[in-house]
């Protein structure tokens, strides 16, 4: 291979050549999609349908990052079609369970903690998402789960819903938490209100909510660290 320039190989096989060559950093954002997508169109190779794909989203691989298959298809650039979508989506997802998974703990002992494991699971979600950590008193995590998705406006959160889960798991403490896909931390007047009314309603049960936390990909709010519980 050292002895064949890669200006030889055919146009959409260069960067998997370079790749080869000099190291996967010497790779451009659309010379890896490249790779991916694995071909061009008959006009055009594929590192050219890549960097129309990346010029539709202003370059911004985090927007891409959090684009399903349809919107992919939606922004009708030439040369992408459902199976080349599906691989970009496919291996953003796996990025974000790769980061997951990094981040996953059996325990936590402060807000950042909890703010990694639940960054990597909410901050590319596209509409508002509102999941609970289930913990033990040694706030050892016995069940994540999700338990209501909204539209981008917003989502509802049933407290009865949250605390018979917890009971199921026979759960001591709760931290309950959403995103804001908007990016803004601040937590909102029902965000509020809706913190107070489950923290008063797990304690009829002698349950306790330690926390309530808000994500975005701009950081977290801590409800617990702001003194708000």
């Amino acid at each position: 291979m050292d002895n064949i320039s890669i200006k030889n190989w055919a146009e959409d096989d260069r960067p998997r050549e370079k790749l080869l060559a000099k190291g996967i950093d010497s790779l451009s954002h659309s010379e890896l999609l490249a790779i991916l997508i694995n071909n061009g169109t008959k006009d055009s190779s594929a590192v050219a349908v890549s960097k129309d794909l990346l010029s539709k989203v202003g370059n911004n691989l985090d927007r891409l990052g959090r684009m399903s298959v349809k919107e992919i298809l939606q922004l009708k650039v030439k040369g992408i079609g459902p199976a080349k979508a599906v691989s970009i989506v496919a291996s953003f997802e796996l990025g974000i369970r790769r980061e997951s998974s990094n981040a996953k703990k059996e325990s936590f002992s402060s807000s950042n903690d909890v703010a990694a494991f639940l960054k990597a699971k909410l901050q590319y979600k596209m509409q508002e998402v509102f999941a609970v950590i289930y913990l033990n008193q040694a706030n050892k995590i016995l069940h994540y789960e999700v338990v209501s998705e909204g539209g981008i406006t917003g989502t509802v959160a049933d407290p009865r819903i949250i605390l018979k889960k917890a009971l199921e798991h026979n759960a001591v403490n709760i931290i309950v938490s959403h995103n804001h896909p908007s990016g803004n931390l601040s937590p909102s007047k029902a965000d509020k209100e809706l913190t107070q009314k489950l923290k008063q309603a797990a304690l009829l049960l002698e349950l306790k909510v330690i926390d309530h936390i808000i994500i975005s990909n701009e950081g977290y709010f801590s409800f617990a660290d702001e003194g708000l519980l």
